[in-house]
């Protein structure tokens, strides 16, 4: 089975469309889906339960919700899905095709959705990126063998990068499977701070965490 764990916070105006997308996979036998709220403010929550999917509430912040959810999975695959992210059509196909090809993990490829003429480069430097150094993102929809996820511990108790920090514990292991199908995730922070800001700001927060500048302190930075 196939857990697919998606961390909320004041998420109201994704919900609809999210539910939309994961009703078709949260119906079938061979998949769950966990919603986990951090402490929405917004609603969240109550509009989850209200449409029938299951929700558990954790400490915000997306590694400990996210850990929350897959401590209370039933499957033997675990798939952490932002909120603003779409799975790609036939994600338990090719999930199952790829631990069956020997992958103990692995994303997919992502493509940004918006009008912004620049995404369909970022998405492509994203991907390419992520196929050299073998370190995914959130945003890409990462899966992992609940053994592995479980014997590393999960994702670190830390307010950001707790994605890239998995990344780095998970490739010691073994190298992810890079699926070419794409998620598509919103573009909505691109578009609202700029694109040219945002990639600075990103870079200038990965390079400061390989200088071991505290998760802490980037989180304020991010914020």
């Amino acid at each position: 089975m196939l857990s697919i764990v998606v961390p909320l916070l004041n998420e109201r105006t994704q919900l609809p469309r999210l539910f939309e997308h994961l009703l078709p996979l949260r119906e079938r036998p061979d998949c769950e889906v966990i919603l986990v709220d951090g402490g929405s403010e917004d609603g969240s929550a109550e509009l989850a339960a209200a449409a029938g999917f299951r929700v558990l509430t954790a400490k915000r912040g997306r590694g400990a919700q996210m850990n929350a959810g897959a401590a209370a999975a039933a499957g033997d695959t675990l798939l952490f899905l932002h909120a603003d992210t779409r799975l790609p059509d036939g994600v338990l196909a090719q999930v199952s095709g790829a631990l069956a090809r020997g992958a103990d993990w692995g994303r997919f490829d992502v493509r940004i959705g918006g009008d912004s003429i620049w995404f369909p480069l970022i998405g492509a430097l994203i991907n390419w990126r992520s196929r050299l150094t073998g370190i995914a993102t959130g945003d890409q929809a990462m899966f992992v063998r609940r053994a592995l996820f479980e014997q590393l511990g999960g994702f670190p108790p830390q307010p950001l990068m707790e994605d890239i920090e998995l990344s780095r514990r998970l490739r010691r292991c073994a190298r992810p499977a890079c699926l070419r199908a794409r998620a598509v995730t919103s573009g909505r922070r691109w578009q609202r701070y700029g694109v040219a800001r945002t990639i600075l700001l990103m870079w200038r927060l990965r390079f400061a965490y390989w200088r071991g500048v505290p998760p802490e302190v980037l989180a304020r930075r991010y914020e």
